[in-house]
């Protein structure tokens, strides 16, 4: 099965999208960190904590984010759309004022462009800040 779910840039038209029924637009999940972070501030062991099974056992962000990417898609469909936003060159505009304000841990995850307390990629919880925008 083909992802449905896109990498994108950041473009807030995609929040705004009303052409899904049932829902008044599109989910953006954005998970943002550098390159070289891990998925996590704890292991990436066996026991698979995060939810997530086909990272394992690379523990980092990149691996992490496509798992992430190909679980929502296979949940959601289209209705959700993921972006991983690396921060080692350049921190765009509304992540810094983020990062100015609230000081959250790396990686952060971001839905709708609202910051969310996860502090790691964690299917579960994820899954919860989708369903609550729904």
């Amino acid at each position: 099965m083909p992802a449905r779910i896109r990498t994108l840039f950041p473009n807030p038209d995609i929040i705004a999208a009303p052409n899904i029924p049932g829902m008044s637009g599109r989910i953006l999940v954005e998970i943002v960190g550098l390159k070289t972070s891990e998925c996590s501030p704890f292991p990436c062991d066996a026991k698979r904590t995060c939810g997530l099974s086909g990272c394992y056992p690379k523990g980092t962000l990149a691996a992490s984010f496509e798992e992430l990417k190909r679980v929502l898609c296979e949940q959601y469909g289209e209705r959700v759309i993921c972006q991983l936003t690396l921060i080692d060159n350049h921190v765009p505009a509304h992540i810094r004022t983020i990062l100015e304000t609230e000081y959250p841990p790396i990686p952060m995850v971001l839905v709708n462009g609202r910051l969310t307390r996860i502090g790691r990629v964690v299917l579960d919880r994820i899954k919860n800040e989708i369903d609550a925008v729904c």
